[in-house]
């Protein structure tokens, strides 16, 4: 496998890793049974790069090409669902909010990176940027019956990967180093992310008659 797939393999792997967490969490808040968590820790940690496999025509799928990842899951919650039932009430939102800002920056990398290796136009690529790491906490909101929070929440979560993505095509327009380009570009956006969570800054809301 050439270098550059061994470090979307591994970063996908992280990441999925980081969503499935948040995942996790989020169906124990919602007091879910085990069936219900590893449903909405598998959508959560596939939902977005399933999105863009489809839309990029990529065969097979990320996780079925690599089928540890959802033994990795099944893994996850098969040891962790007792144990978060036990201490449900100690989560908060606030718990989520590192594992789903990783996951947003690795999966977010490996769209526009993916794109990007795929000769798509700038553009283009940045938006799979913004999916991939954007579509599985929308699908997960949605499963636990809520109003995605990435559309009301006002703190900027798809804006970080936007701007994360447009500084990896920069960063491989002036040729800096595969790994450098995807770390640098990771770290953006969850830490602005982060900042957003923790500062409590916002977008500009809709005005109110």
């Amino acid at each position: 496998m050439p270098r550059f797939q061994l470090i979307i393999a591994a970063i996908e792997f992280a990441a999925t890793l980081a969503f499935a967490v948040s995942g996790l969490i989020e169906a124990a808040r919602r007091r879910m049974d085990v069936v219900g968590i590893f449903a909405v820790a598998f959508i959560t940690a596939f939902g977005g790069g399933t999105v863009r496999d489809v839309l990029l025509d990529r065969r097979p799928f990320f996780w079925v090409e690599h089928p540890g990842y959802v033994w990795l899951v099944f893994g996850l919650t098969v040891v962790a669902a007792p144990w978060l039932h036990r201490r449900r009430e100690r989560f908060t939102e606030r718990a989520m909010m590192l594992p789903d800002a990783l996951g947003l920056g690795l999966f977010s990398v490996t769209g526009v990176s993916l794109a990007n290796a795929a000769d798509m136009p700038a553009f283009v690529s940045v938006m799979m940027g913004v999916i991939t790491g954007v579509f599985g906490g929308v699908m997960r909101d949605v499963i636990c019956n809520e109003v995605p929070n990435v559309f009301h929440d006002h703190r900027p979560y798809a804006l970080c990967a936007f701007a994360g993505a447009w500084l990896y095509l920069g960063l491989e327009a002036v040729q800096a180093p595969p790994l450098l380009s995807l770390a640098v570009s990771v770290a953006l956006i969850a830490g602005l992310r982060l900042a957003a969570v923790l500062t409590g800054w916002t977008v500009p809301r809709w005005p109110r008659d």
